[in-house]
């Protein structure tokens, strides 16, 4: 079921928001939403920068295969 949110704005916000919805041919209500979807569902994953970097960290990829092996192994704890 929808929810109802009060959402507080400044004019010039408010504007930047009104301009970036109708470019889009979209209701204020629904790009806001859109928008802060889109940014959760980026924030949630590793973009391929950091992916590139965790991949060329040797140590760190030793240390994740070693993770890797105890876990199949059922040792250690886990918290």
């Amino acid at each position: 079921m929808s929810k109802t949110v009060t959402l507080r704005l400044n004019d010039d916000t408010y504007a930047k928001f009104r301009a970036c919805a109708e470019s889009d041919n979209r209701s204020l209500s629904n790009f806001i939403e859109t928008s802060a979807l889109r940014y959760i569902s980026e924030s949630e994953y590793i973009d391929e920068f950091e992916m590139t970097e965790i991949d060329s960290n040797e140590e760190l990829q030793a240390s994740l295969k070693r993770a890797l092996n105890d876990a199949k192994n059922k040792k250690g704890t886990l918290i």
